[in-house]
């Protein structure tokens, strides 16, 4: 190749990684990171056809290894941020909720209200329904659309008397057999007083203990943010799923970071350390599986995230009906023992 031809693929490379660090800086439009990686890819591909050519300049040397550092540095951002990036994702406004789901996928639904306690807590949507034919419990944490949804739905953080209507939800599904479903995407359970006055963790740590004894089938798909106990007192359960853009964590990756370093700003090096995603989740044994989303995210199509959802969980459904409550009790139980479990060689 001559020197000129060689100086006009070293150009376009330029050009295009110039393009790529400026999308990056502007941080606008879609969150996902594919077409800079394959852009990023197509650049190292050049630079390796470069390398391989003779008769190189010490200049055109230089120059092409500006470009791999410049191709690594931003490959290291780009992975540094994944994990803030699925985060904002699981938090689109626009992603589909409980009750979206609910009406794309199951029939015959009718809801059960209250706790029989104290009230009905509008950020638990508990009801029974028909999956497939099937007679289910679905329940699940429901955050609204505009201002006034979002204030009836407490912005989808329940009070104990969510957590105690799910339960009494839960323990109807138990006496007639059915299978349960809960669909996860809270912040947390409410920190607020009236909450914390009506028994919000000893509510959470009930539902953690019954849970693990029910006799039936417990499926759990976390649909965007899985926030702390508040996520985990209705996830306590046989298959535990997460959506490709969800995050599953004991606290925000804000909060993180203002414990650890003082400073919110941190959220992107929190949200890393704290290995929230789902390949992170599903390595360390916390989750089964993950369901995919439609390119762009759930919100950008709502139907075919129904679609990949469904498909998932009529396979883990037809998995767990075929065995005994005493078995679905012991597997249960063995999964969250092992949770967590780390051994080094001596």
């Amino acid at each position: 190749m001559k020197s000129a031809d060689i100086g006009a693929v070293l150009t376009g490379a330029q050009l295009l990684l110039s393009m790529v660090e400026t999308r990056r800086a502007t941080r606008n439009g879609n969150r996902h990171d594919s077409t800079a990686s394959d852009e990023l890819a197509k650049i190292e591909q050049q630079l390796g056809h470069l390398e391989s050519l003779e008769g190189q300049s010490d200049d055109i040397r230089s120059e092409i290894d500006d470009l791999r550092q410049r191709v690594h540095a931003l490959r290291s951002e780009m992975e540094h941020r994944e994990a803030w990036v699925k985060t904002e994702l699981a938090r689109h406004p626009q992603r589909p909720y409980l009750l979206d789901y609910v009406e794309k996928m199951f029939s015959d639904f009718s809801e059960i209200h209250g706790d029989r306690r104290f009230s009905d807590d509008p950020a638990m949507v508990c009801g029974m329904a028909r999956f497939h034919g099937e007679e289910v419990l679905v329940l699940g944490t429901q955050k609204g659309r505009d201002t006034k949804q979002k204030v009836y739905r407490n912005f989808g953080m329940p009070n104990p008397d969510g957590y105690r209507k799910a339960l009494r939800a839960m323990k109807i599904a138990e006496k007639f057999g059915r299978p349960i479903f809960t669909f996860v995407d809270t912040p947390g359970a409410y920190p607020g007083l009236g909450a914390e006055e009506r028994g919000q963790a000893e509510a959470i740590a009930l539902n953690l203990r019954e849970m693990a004894r029910m006799r039936v089938p417990i499926i759990t798909a976390i649909t965007g943010e899985g926030g702390s106990g508040g996520a985990l007192a209705i996830a306590v359960s046989n298959r535990v799923l997460m959506m490709e853009n969800s995050i599953y964590s004991v606290i925000s990756p804000e909060g993180c970071a203002s414990i650890m370093w003082r400073d919110a700003s941190k959220r992107e090096l929190a949200a890393e350390a704290m290995r929230i995603t789902a390949p992170d989740l599903r390595e360390l044994g916390c989750i089964d599986d993950i369901i995919p989303e439609p390119e762009g995210g759930a919100h950008s199509d709502h139907d075919a995230a129904v679609r990949l959802v469904d498909e998932v969980l009529q396979k883990n459904l037809a998995e767990l009906k075929g065995m005994s409550a005493e078995n679905l009790i012991a597997a249960r139980y063995d999964k969250f023992r092992k949770m967590a479990q780390y051994f080094t060689e001596g």
